[in-house]
């Protein structure tokens, strides 16, 4: 798939509040400092489209990109160490878990997770809740320039380790990496295919 135009279209809060013309999405979301933003940029070919910021959990709304007047992208906020109030990180759970489990439209959640580091215990909690809802989702490490890949391989084989624990199939894996933009094609050919998919069925 070649990206040829990427929109912003609406950032809110609430998901009843998003597009209504039925098309399909597919939303990031990871960890505050994961590179969601550069991925998404990445992606679109748009370095400017997301908000990079050197402050992470930059991004406190849900965002909608209509891609190619066909698929919305949605950054969704990031978890973990953004430097907001618990109050405040608590009404981002609310409305994005509302967004997740009752986003019609919504076909994919790609989960940002850093190839630098061993599993972590609240991405392994969020693919678990993800899982308990039946919201479809991939795992995407991030930043593999940044590591060799011996340890890109240990790490990976780490994940998929916990991962088995509680699961019969682990998701699909993608590795990415926004600075060589390696992983591009096999992400937009995975939305690519579901997209496909969906207009057969119609």
């Amino acid at each position: 798939m070649l990206i040829k135009e990427a929109v912003f279209v609406v950032s809110n809060t609430d998901h009843k509040l998003s597009p209504a013309d039925g098309m399909p999405e597919y939303a990031f979301i990871g960890r505050s400092n994961v590179g969601k933003s550069s991925l998404i940029n990445m992606l679109t070919g748009n370095k400017k489209l997301a908000k990079t910021s050197g402050t992470p959990g930059k991004t406190q709304l849900i965002n909608h990109f209509l891609i190619n007047k066909e698929w919305y992208l949605v950054d969704l906020p990031g978890y973990g160490y953004a430097k907001t109030s618990k109050k405040m990180r608590a009404e981002f759970e609310v409305f994005i878990s509302e967004y997740l489990m009752k986003r019609e439209t919504l076909m994919n959640v790609f989960v940002l997770l850093d190839s630098r580091l061993d599993p972590q215990q609240i991405d392994l909690e969020f693919m678990n809740w993800c899982g308990e809802k039946q919201i479809p989702f991939c795992m995407v490490f991030t930043k593999i320039d940044k590591i060799s890949s011996s340890i890109l391989a240990k790490n990976l084989a780490k994940y998929k380790k916990e991962m088995i624990k509680y699961w019969d199939e682990i998701p699909p894996i993608f590795t990415t990496s926004s600075e060589s933009g390696f992983g591009k094609e096999k992400v937009l050919n995975y939305i690519d295919g579901i997209n496909k998919a969906i207009k057969e069925v119609e």
